[in-house]
């Protein structure tokens, strides 16, 4: 069976165009784990690590004998952030973001015969076999993002602000209205191999159903 990319096979999802475009999203399944803090600070690449070993014993299952019913080969998909301000700092909000109120959900999409119950198990055997104390904030959750306006951002983390407010115009335009301050980032760059000005980031926002 020929292997899913989600690169190819998803284009609409992962691989829009450094315009804005409307993209209703369906339901999905994802590991993730929540937080507060900034995304500069050292320890918040242990949340990042501990996604990815959860989601590379899916992929490898097969090698230990672990597949789940119905699996197929597949890139693994990338990794997202949905960001928020804490709600101090929503209550107190200047205008400047202080990235110390920040709060996160981290997540890694998975295929969909990843079942609730299959996932427990991964993050019962990872935990066994690579024990971190974030596992035990992992959940395995099925969301569905409906109705957002997206696309993609090249350049830093620090110059999003001025995509944000291309999507917004776009969603004016259209007499569209952006649901919430949240939004959420897909990271199709390795920051540690990739020029800051090179960073390719899917930029999403829900807007009112």
């Amino acid at each position: 069976m020929k292997k899913h990319d989600h690169k190819k096979e998803e284009k609409e999802f992962y691989q829009p165009g450094t315009e804005p475009v409307l993209v209703v999203l369906p339901e999905m399944g994802f590991f993730t784990i929540e937080g507060r803090g900034n995304p500069n600070d050292e320890s918040f690449r242990e949340y990042i690590q501990v996604l990815y070993s959860l989601s590379y014993t899916v992929k490898m299952s097969p090698k230990q004998g672990n597949a789940p019913e119905g699996y197929f080969d597949y890139t693994v998909y990338p990794l997202e952030g949905i960001w928020d301000l804490s709600e101090e700092a929503k209550s107190d909000f200047s205008g400047k973001i202080d990235k110390n109120q920040l709060v996160f959900k981290l997540m890694i999409r998975q295929p969909d015969f990843v079942s609730p119950r299959y996932a427990s198990g991964v993050i019962e055997l990872t935990q066994r076999k690579k024990p971190h104390p974030l596992l035990e904030k992992v959940k395995f959750e099925r969301l569905e993002e409906g109705r957002c306006i997206q696309m993609l951002h090249i350049g830093t983390y620090d110059s999003e602000p001025a995509s944000f407010r291309k999507m917004e115009e776009f969603a004016q335009s259209r007499g569209l209205c952006r649901l919430s301050r949240q939004h959420r980032e897909i990271y199709l760059s390795d920051p540690r191999k990739t020029a800051p000005e090179k960073l390719r980031t899917v930029l999403r926002f829900r807007i009112k159903q």
